[in-house]
């Protein structure tokens, strides 16, 4: 279970977010304002933020370089109606950890948050293995193999897989890859992320009996370890 703090004026949105965090598992409480915001994350017991940009007394960026500069690295996910890449772009060096655009789909929100949790926490240990069943990334070594088996990738194979495995046991939209992996830097519409799943789907899951790369239809694609 994730403690997880709210800071978003809009009263109603904010109740929509708590209630679906709370059946999903998880706690969440909430603050309408950028002060009270701040110094109820300052309280640092809290796995996860959603912060809107536009507050009142205090906006959702000042709100996290104030956190940031006081030594504060709780993940934080901003949520906004600003959703253009500039707009991104700023909200990310401001401190934020990622960046999700208004109108959002609540399993997004929640699987992105989710995500934010599972990550080192800054000045930890960084994980430099990731395995899933019988697959190893070698993160250090920039090597992959299955069943002891090495399996040559391209760079951008390696940073697909990676942060698919970073995220292992969970729905990954195109939306997180398009942003974690190729970070823009391609037309949306285009097919490249299938492309892509397709081609390294033939080099880790191609000749052994259990697949462990799969498409979940209409929200994204996981990797898991096979059933039993």
């Amino acid at each position: 279970m994730l403690k997880i703090l709210i800071i978003e004026d809009d009263l109603e949105a904010a109740a929509y977010m708590a209630k679906g965090l709370n059946e999903a598992g998880h706690s969440a409480d909430r603050a309408a304002d950028g002060e009270t915001g701040l110094e109820q994350a300052q309280s640092g017991r809290y796995d996860a933020l959603i912060v809107d940009r536009m507050l009142p007394k205090r906006d959702g960026l000042s709100v996290i370089e104030a956190l940031r500069s006081s030594g504060n690295y709780t993940p934080v996910l901003i949520l906004s109606a600003l959703g253009q890449v500039d707009d991104r772009v700023k909200g990310l060096k401001a401190g934020g950890d990622d960046y999700l655009p208004k109108p959002y789909a609540f399993t997004e929100l929640l699987a992105r948050i989710e995500a934010l949790a599972r990550r080192p926490k800054a000045g930890g240990d960084v994980e430099t293995t990731y395995r899933v069943g019988d697959l190893v990334l070698d993160r250090l070594a920039h090597s992959c193999s299955r069943d002891g088996k090495e399996i040559p990738l391209q760079p951008r194979e390696f940073r697909l897989l990676e942060y698919l495995m970073q995220n292992a046991g969970q729905v990954v939209t195109r939306t997180m890859l398009l942003e974690h992996v190729w970070e823009y830097h391609f037309d949306p519409q285009t097919n490249v992320i299938d492309v892509h799943i397709s081609r390294l789907r033939g080099k880790i899951d191609k000749g052994f009996d259990k697949a462990l790369l799969h498409t979940i239809r209409g929200a994204g694609y996981t990797i898991r370890e096979p059933a039993g």
